[in-house]
């Protein structure tokens, strides 16, 4: 595997970190999934200390799950961790919209609406990949010209992983019009709202967003209320 400069300024571990979830955007890591320790350590020509170093992190941060003597897998998506994601990220993206707001000039709209313009294209050309991809660098947009770093880094490397996720294994039963329409007022919304109330806006887009995803249509491996990992639902090699 060839490193970028980007890559030889990390550690190991934090280069496996990146590596595992560069594949869940990628969607080549799903839900439940297993993780094998000795074929990222190769694919990223590392021992595997620096790979369980990375695993316990990811584990800290909820995006993975160790079962003992079977392994450890991508976490599952419950009903209880969608809604807690969509509170949590309601709450810091209206943050992020207030502080930009505050501070933001035409330059900012320009790259806004450019960034937009993105997804419309993906959308017209029925390019899934692509629109949920230009659907992350709108809302990085949106994080980054908030210019609060801790706001930035919590979204981007604690919350995305899980955003992403989720909108890999949902956003698809939305017709892709639609899903660029929601954005498009989306947008409208934040740039146009009053200041006072912009930040309560946002938090209420994404409720309504989660109800109108989930409240009439929740998919089946949900609506069973499985305990995730249950013993005899995870085979061993």
């Amino acid at each position: 595997m060839v490193k970028t400069e980007k890559d030889r300024k990390l550690s190991a571990s934090q280069r496996v970190e990146r590596h595992i979830k560069k594949a869940i955007y990628a969607g080549e890591l799903r839900p439940r999934e297993r993780i094998i320790e000795e074929d990222i350590a190769g694919r990223l020509q590392c021992s595997r200390g620096p790979v369980r170093e990375a695993l316990l992190r990811l584990e800290r941060d909820g995006l993975v799950v160790t079962i003992p003597r079977r392994g450890t897998f991508i976490h599952d998506i419950s009903s209880e961790s969608i809604d807690v994601v969509f509170r949590i990220r309601g709450k810091l993206e209206g943050l992020c919209v207030r502080y930009m707001r505050e501070e933001m000039g035409p330059k900012d709209e320009r790259v806004l609406r450019e960034r937009l313009s993105k997804m419309k294209e993906a959308a017209t050309n029925r390019d899934d990949e692509q629109f949920l991809q230009s659907d992350m660098k709108l809302h990085q947009t949106i994080w980054r010209l908030a210019g609060r770093e801790q706001l930035y880094r919590t979204l981007n490397q604690v919350m995305n992983p899980f955003i992403f996720m989720m909108a890999r294994a949902f956003s698809s039963r939305v017709p892709i019009m639609e899903r660029y329409a929601g954005h498009e007022r989306y947008v409208e919304m934040i740039l146009s709202c009053p200041k006072a109330r912009v930040e309560r806006q946002v938090e209420q887009y994404f409720l309504q967003l989660h109800d109108s995803l989930f409240q009439q249509n929740v998919p089946l491996f949900l609506a069973s209320n499985h305990k995730p990992w249950a013993a005899e639902e995870v085979e061993a090699d």
